[in-house]
């Protein structure tokens, strides 16, 4: 049996290194190696052998297995590396010429404005806080001075999910849940930028959908003088230094005294012109001092601290900034319209 062994390595040895192709290696390896194989056949011999001879033969038939399995590896990676040689050479590639240009996004210009507005009032010390888009009646309108039977309810159109639940109409409700949680202590400095909700017909100004940021500050001996500082702060810092801003008396059911705020024209300088309907001021926001009332509802007493609030929207920042002249170029995902806000 071992020399019938040695002949079957040496024919399949001499068989592999004769092959010239990838199917003919195969057959070769079922010949010898396969279920079925001569290698097979021949292990089925050894019942017949004496136990002295069986550990030799048991020997001679793993090294003749190793030898032909490393013959057809071998062989096989000959053949592979053949196939990939003749295919590199068949397509060539110019390494000179350019790549394929991918396309590549760019921040949309709503969230550049939310966060150029944020890095400026964090480098004034406030924080930014954020809160649900499905908000609770209580929230959105009780804890701000709007009892379910207030007039002022009217000014708002809302999308109710149900009686208690809705759609919020403006921000403000993370001031209250930000109240609450601070159990009274101040200071207190937030912004809340975020999603709104309001039934309106969609305009080159209006839209069912918006962007709002809302600020609130808290502390002992704030006044009016606080809020017009710091929002006169915000609109150099947002429109250049030379910017001035003028406070109109207004009404908000949450704020005592309220106030309109008006940026100079940055077309005219204050000399009246079309943008600015020849008044030389364009309305950026609302603010005011919070009522005491709301000041209670939170947790504060009004007797000891108070605190100015302001929102703005942010399409409305947007298209004074970018002289963008319809709010829908915001949302129609134009990208002729988006590439002009890109940097790079």
């Amino acid at each position: 049996m071992q020399t019938r062994l040695q002949e079957m390595k040496e024919s399949a040895l001499g068989q592999i290194s004769q092959v010239t192709e990838a199917a003919q290696l195969q057959d070769l390896r079922v010949k010898y190696l396969g279920k079925k194989g001569e290698l097979t056949e021949l292990l089925r011999g050894m019942g017949s052998l004496s136990p002295e001879e069986r550990p030799v033969v048991g020997q001679l038939v793993n090294e003749v297995r190793e030898a032909l399995e490393a013959a057809f590896s071998g062989k096989q990676k000959a053949f592979e590396e053949a196939a990939l040689n003749a295919k590199l050479s068949s397509q060539t590639i110019d390494v000179t010429l350019p790549g394929r240009p991918v396309p590549a996004g760019t921040m949309h210009p709503l969230s550049r404005i939310i966060e150029e507005i944020e890095d400026i009032f964090i480098g004034l010390g406030f924080e930014v806080a954020e809160g649900p888009e499905v908000e609770m009646d209580h929230f959105n309108f009780e804890m701000l001075n709007l009892p379910k039977d207030h007039p002022a309810r009217d000014m708002q159109d809302t999308f109710y999910v149900t009686e208690e639940l809705l759609l919020r109409t403006q921000t403000s409700p993370v001031q209250a849940r930000t109240m609450l949680k601070k159990e009274g202590k101040t200071p207190l400095k937030m912004i809340c930028p975020g999603k709104v909700y309001r039934r309106d017909d969609d305009d080159a100004t209006h839209s069912h959908q918006f962007t709002q940021i809302e600020g609130l500050v808290i502390d002992k001996k704030i006044g009016m003088s606080d809020l017009k500082g710091t929002l006169l702060t915000f609109a150099r810092q947002m429109f250049g230094e030379n910017q001035q801003i003028r406070l109109r008396p207004s009404f908000f059911p949450f704020t005592e005294p309220s106030v309109e705020v008006d940026l100079q024209c940055f077309n005219c300088g204050g000399q009246g012109c079309r943008v600015c309907k020849q008044t030389g001021w364009i309305e950026i926001l609302g603010a005011g001092m919070v009522h005491p009332r709301v000041l209670e509802m939170a947790g504060y007493n009004p007797e000891e601290v108070s605190g100015f609030a302001f929102g703005m929207g942010v399409e409305r920042i947007a298209m004074l900034k970018y002289a963008v002249e319809d709010i829908r170029h915001f949302y129609t995902n134009d990208v002729r319209f988006l590439r002009q806000f890109n940097r790079g």
